[in-house]
């Protein structure tokens, strides 16, 4: 017997499989281990609206803030700036600066601007619309997954359905209460603004219609802690959250928790501004549309930072501070289907799946050692060191496991085998003919490979298919496959000829080497 480099690659991925597969095997809270699906551990299945048209909306007000401060940051003078059936409207007091508003027009992109006498209408074209409501949808998917990861909670699905629509599957989800913490953090708009409440108009609040306070440029909004009491601000946000950098939970001189925020250079400038310009007078600072405070501004407030206090808990304020630094949501999103997975059912789940895959890989074994002898403990400790290496590259890369996943390896085992069938039949064949178990070794493995090849790079390219253009349980199958057909490629083929190179010497010197192969008399 001698060693090879053959043998001591299986060696290495044996010691590499074993090492990274034992914590999930164990269930020890040392190491990486493999994280189950939905539909093995139970947990939240979601499907999510967008309304896109929000984030229409929402857009066509930025384009109000943005003429706003241009106005007051050069010194032009308009009237009436107010936001009327998708359109953004004012009127130019100073005919010399028409020339410096339409250049500023100008730099608007995806927007249709009417001029006429001095009264400016601007709106947003068609092919604006329909791209700003596809980035609402994408936006929304990145935003949820990034409260998501920010959250804690392992290997969540968050993927598009369809024009507007989004699949969220959350692993590991339990009881009623975080289940109700995952859904508020997911569906939270998260929505800032900073809004200068009118004082003019402050004391009519309670006697003011929406109507009648819309046709003064304002709208009325509720307290966030006292739903009674009503506040009065400027439509058009002085900023919004889009200028937001940072978030982070604070407690104040009462050792409440509170929410610190920052903002980026151009928010800050603005802020500063406004702040300036507003001594004396009141700021909202609105979340979700209501007011959350509306402090008097006692004096210009530079570096660009605030604060949002409320009756918060700890854990909402962390939730909070979360949505906000992942970023508002362009739309608003609403519940079109939840159903939930109970973990009794993942178990029932994950004890038939090992059922099956114990069963198939007894049942292979067996057959291989029946049929082929020495050759069938050849390939099934090939097939071991397989099985082995799946487990640990999923749990070095923090992979889950699905229910197709572990259909997947259940596949993979025949697979692996395969392999091994081919080439013990073609070294069979071979010293049948007069081969010496030599020369039967090599042929037979280089007669077998181009069809071994052909077979896993096909599967292979399938499986690549899958997981990009799958979703959730479908990238599950694809990435299990795609390990199984590597990972045999290293044991099914490098790993047994190296066996084969080992014991060569002791096979040729016996009286009947065809044993070894299964080979009877």
């Amino acid at each position: 017997m001698k060693f090879n480099y053959r043998v001591v690659l299986l060696i290495i991925a044996t010691v590499f499989g074993l090492f990274f597969s034992y914590p999930s095997f164990t269930q020890s809270s040392e190491g990486k281990k493999i994280t189950l699906g939905l539909d093995l551990q139970g947990g939240l299945h979601m499907l999510l609206g967008v309304k896109t048209e929000e984030a229409v909306n929402s857009q066509i007000k930025a384009l109000a803030s943005g003429m706003k401060h241009f106005a007051e940051h050069n010194d032009i003078l308009i009237e009436g700036l107010s936001v009327q059936e998708g359109k953004v409207a004012f009127e130019l007091l100073d005919s010399d600066d028409a020339k410096a508003v339409d250049e500023h027009l100008k730099t608007l992109e995806g927007t249709i601007v009417h001029a006429n006498e001095g009264k400016y209408s601007v709106s947003i074209t068609p092919e604006a619309v329909e791209k700003l409501k596809l980035q609402a949808v994408d936006q929304a998917i990145e935003t949820i997954r990034n409260r998501l990861d920010q959250f804690g909670l392992a290997e969540p699905t968050v993927a598009k359905q369809g024009l507007d629509k989004i699949l969220v599957e959350l692993p590991g989800i339990k009881t009623p209460e975080e289940e109700q913490r995952a859904r508020e953090l997911i569906s939270r708009a998260a929505k800032l603004e900073l809004m200068a409440v009118d004082e003019d108009r402050a004391m009519r609040v309670n006697d003011l219609s929406n109507a009648e306070a819309l046709s003064f440029g304002d709208v009325i909004l509720e307290d966030a802690l006292a739903p009674e009491v009503k506040h009065l601000v400027n439509e058009i946000p002085i900023l919004d959250g889009t200028m937001l950098t940072d978030a982070q939970v604070g407690y104040d001189q009462n050792n409440r928790p509170v929410i610190n925020f920052s903002l980026n250079a151009a928010g800050a400038q603005i802020f500063g501004d406004f702040t300036g310009k507003s001594v004396g007078k009141r700021l909202a600072i609105v979340l979700d549309g209501k007011v959350y405070s509306a402090p008097v501004i006692n004096e210009r407030i530079g570096g660009g930072s605030g604060q949002i206090s409320g009756n918060y808990s700890v854990a909402e304020a962390n939730d909070l501070a979360i949505a906000l630094r992942s970023g508002a949501l362009l739309a608003p999103i609403y519940m079109m289907e939840k159903r939930s997975v109970g973990p009794s059912l993942g178990a029932d789940s994950i004890k038939a799946s090992m059922v099956a895959l114990i069963g198939g890989f007894v049942l292979v074994a067996l057959f291989m050692i029946v049929y082929y002898g020495a050759a069938g403990v050849v390939a099934n400790i090939a097939l071991v060191v397989n099985l082995a290496l799946i487990l640990a590259v999923m749990a070095l890369f923090g992979a889950t496991l699905t229910l197709p996943g572990m259909a997947g390896i259940v596949l993979t085992v025949g697979m692996a085998v395969d392999a091994n069938v081919i080439i013990t039949e073609r070294i069979r064949e071979l010293i049948r003919q007069g081969y010496s178990v030599r020369k039967a070794i090599e042929a037979g493995y280089d007669n077998a490979m181009r069809a071994i090849l052909d077979a896993n790079i096909t599967t292979l390219i399938a499986a690549v298919v899958l997981y990009v253009y799958g979703t959730g349980a479908i990238k599950g199958f694809a990435i299990t496959i795609s390990i199984g057909i590597l990972a045999s490629m290293l044991t099914a083929i490098l790993g047994t000829h190296g066996i084969y190179q080992m014991l060569e010497n002791r096979m040729s010197k016996s009286k009947t080497p065809g044993k070894y192969f299964g080979i009877k008399g």
